[in-house]
């Protein structure tokens, strides 16, 4: 062994004790091992250490010496190997019933194999840096459970607080893993085996990230979680994001019979969408007797009928348009689709962003007449079935014009809760999966809680 330095540094500890940093340990010795691993001995160097734990009186009588070998944190690219000589006091204390007990610290529990600030800082990896929880026990040489219980003890407190006030909610869904299918080997038919689901609440329009996960998309469960909630938090509830969900809106409607319905902007768009791709498929299969070719103009151009007409320079909504218009009765059906789909869209696009004013009604109204107007002049269910659709959910849908709430926050966080997946290489465990998808929605809060937070002994 090469031993260390003996030179006193501050408060006359020696500079490796400085170094290493564990409270209530003093390096005696460093040397190295025949692998370049450095080995640090320790012995204890706190008065306290000698409390019997159960009745807290110092001992003085040494039983035995003991030697332990805690992992601590990496240091450098050779590893550390520590070596703690601790000694096996008895308890003379005739009332005490413990006979016997060895010496622990805050810094190494008891029976512990870990340091303490190697759990800290393992969960601390995994909670900061979206690592997968295999890539963290492996750099820290611990095992999956021990890095797993790490990240669980540094985020589950702040999980457990409860929830800040929410004016706007936002209720999405998202799909746990691929559905799985299985063969009927009687009927030779496919059925649906499981098709797992989670739902996802919401701050819509603040930071106080994702609320709350619930097993499934029904109205029952949702419903269920609000009613959970405090009823001074529900009551603070005023408006509540959905796409067009029937079981959504009447979860909110059991819950919050008080808060105002809101169809994120989106999904009417992604319906419109939709509208003009199955007004193409129908008139294609109708006049030609099959699906589409790369020679059919309406097959062409269906990425073009899209994208909005804001998005296409002159020349492409010129091909687009006198494509279609030369395919005939065929292109003009579907061109007057896709004149209903941006008739919605200019509807949709009435609703305030950040620094522009409310819509006046009177444009509203307007707008809203001009797409049903065209939507009746055609005879395309489809078209139809989108009008339809948009007056069953208009009080929805003019709440989201007048106030500019949207479900977007809720999309990405479903997007943050796919790339939480993608680290963890897929879960198993639900529980697992709601604590790491919720504290990865939750950074904006974090952050904004730490500004608003008190700084002890501050000077107003």
């Amino acid at each position: 062994m090469v031993q260390g330095t003996h030179a006193q540094g501050r408060g006359g500890q020696r500079p490796a004790t400085l170094l290493l940093g564990i409270e209530g340990l003093a390096v005696a010795s460093v040397g190295l091992e025949d692998d370049g691993a450095r080995v640090v001995e320790v012995v204890t160097d706190e008065e306290t250490a000698a409390a019997c734990p159960e009745c807290g009186v110092l001992s003085t009588s040494v039983k035995e010496r003991a030697t332990t070998r805690p992992r601590d944190v990496p240091y450098g690219v050779a590893p550390i190997r520590l070596v703690w000589h601790k000694t096996r006091w008895r308890c003379r204390e005739t009332r005490c019933p413990r006979g016997s007990f060895t010496e622990s610290l805050p810094s190494v529990p008891a029976r512990s194999r870990l340091t303490t600030r190697l759990r800290s800082e393992c969960g601390e990896r995994i909670a900061t840096d979206a690592s997968c929880v295999q890539a963290a026990a492996a750099r820290y040489r611990v095992s999956w459970p021990v890095a797993h219980a790490a990240f669980v003890a540094h985020v589950d407190a702040e999980l457990a607080a409860p929830l800040p006030p929410v004016e706007v909610l936002g209720i999405d869904e998202t799909r746990r893993g691929k559905p799985v299918w299985a063969q009927d080997p009687d009927t030779c038919r496919w059925h649906l085996v499981a098709d797992r689901w989670l739902t996802g609440i919401v701050d819509a329009a603040g930071t106080g990230g994702l609320l709350g996960h619930v097993d499934g998309r029904t109205a029952e469960v949702v419903a269920d979680w609000l009613r959970d909630q405090p009823q001074a938090w529900l009551d603070g509830v005023t408006h509540v994001c959905i796409d067009l969900s029937g079981s959504y809106a009447k979860a909110v409607a059991d819950a919050l019979p008080d808060a105002v319905l809101v169809a994120d902007r989106f999904h009417l768009v992604r319906l419109g969408n939709d509208m003009v791709t199955a007004v193409r498929q129908r008139a294609t299969r109708e006049l030609r007797g099959r699906r589409g070719r790369k020679k059919d103009p309406e097959w062409a151009s269906r990425r073009r009928l899209l994208t909005g007409h804001e998005r296409l320079s002159p020349v492409a909504f010129a091909r687009l348009w006198n494509g279609l218009v030369d395919a005939g009765d065929l292109g003009v059906e579907i061109l007057h689709a896709y004149a209903v789909k941006e008739a919605l869209r200019d509807l949709l696009a009435l609703a305030p962003t950040p620094g522009t004013s409310v819509p006046d009604r009177s444009a509203i109204s307007h707008r809203l007449w001009r797409f049903l107007d065209l939507a009746a002049a055609t005879d395309s269910p489809e078209v139809h079935r989108l009008a339809a659709t948009i007056e069953a959910w208009w009080p929805a849908i003019e709440a989201g014009l007048v106030t500019g709430h949207s479900n977007a926050r809720s999309e990405g966080y479903n997007r943050l809760a796919k790339h939480q997946g993608r680290n963890a290489f897929g879960f198993r465990n639900t529980e697992n999966q709601r604590r790491r998808i919720r504290w990865a929605c939750t950074r904006q809060h974090r952050r904004a809680s730490a500004k608003n937070r008190e700084v002890p002994g501050q000077v107003r």
